[in-house]
């Protein structure tokens, strides 16, 4: 028998990301005058991206334009395209300051929202994706399919511009992952380097993940199949899961196996512990 999909009703994916738009971009526009006067080498960049944009969409634009622009396609080309998205469809850029806001907050690394703008291709990915997605979903199939590769060849990440995302998504370093064409990954979700969203074979329909809100997903791990990981959820690095995952709940290993419950929000937390001892010593 064919495992029952769930309704649309239960895929919560955000409408109104809670980030102030205004003082992220005062917050990003003083951080970027501080880098600049501490690295004359990089105010050119600086200039360029933050300081000569009057708003944070016109920032993101020129960002994504001079990371992936390519000659088949160059940033004078590309960059008004990208404004004319953000304008017909200001979510993205909601969600792109949610994102930033989600990475600062989780990444130890990471001390302030101007890091990810300028130099996380994890979040430059996302955003990418996120412009994909909205050419998919006007019939524009093939300039999706397009920034796809693009994002593929240049960031090493291959999101499926079908694929359907929240918002407060953080991809930690983003190297060699990859979601499938029918994944759903909702809300606050982190997911680490060298993880796969994918199916089992050459089956069509919904094949790929669902991954909901507060799952952490660590590093190498491989999630396959129409799958769904329960809100909090942990998948411990290196795993295959190849079954789904009550909520609060942590499985590791190949096949993953249940090992302990879950903290609260394991997206948020970034805690790699897989025992209840991990917590109950913290």
């Amino acid at each position: 028998m064919e495992k029952e999909l769930p309704s649309q009703k239960r895929v919560k994916l955000c409408l109104k990301p809670p980030v102030d738009l205004d003082r992220l971009w005062n917050q990003l526009r003083d951080q970027a005058k501080l880098v600049a006067g501490d690295e004359p080498q990089l105010a050119r960049l600086i200039d360029d991206v933050v300081l000569s944009k009057q708003t944070f969409a016109g920032a993101l634009a020129a960002r994504l334009a001079r990371k992936v622009a390519r000659e088949d396609m160059p940033r004078e080309q590309m960059e008004p395209m990208l404004l004319e998205v953000f304008g017909e469809q200001p979510q993205i850029v909601l969600q792109a300051g949610c994102d930033l806001l989600a990475i600062t907050e989780r990444d130890a690394a990471c001390h302030t929202p101007f890091e990810p703008l300028l130099y996380y291709k994890g979040f430059i990915a996302v955003t990418i994706y996120r412009v994909a997605h909205y050419f998919w979903t006007h019939n524009r199939r093939s300039l999706a399919l397009y920034l796809q590769s693009l994002c593929s060849e240049v960031l090493n990440v291959d999101i499926h511009p079908a694929a359907r995302i929240g918002c407060g998504i953080m991809l930690d370093h983003g190297n060699s992952v990859v979601i499938g064409e029918t994944a759903i990954v909702e809300d606050n979700v982190s997911i680490l380097h060298e993880v796969t969203l994918g199916g089992t074979g050459k089956e069509v329909g919904d094949r790929h993940p669902i991954v909901r809100s507060g799952v952490m997903i660590g590093a190498g791990a491989k999630l396959l199949g129409r799958v769904e990981i329960g809100e909090c959820g942990k998948i411990g690095a290196g795993s295959v899961v190849i079954h789904d995952v009550p909520a609060h709940t942590t499985v590791a290993g190949v096949p993953a196996k249940v090992v302990s419950r879950a903290e609260d929000s394991p997206a948020l937390c970034m805690d790699q512990c897989f025992d209840d001892q991990c917590y109950e010593d913290q």
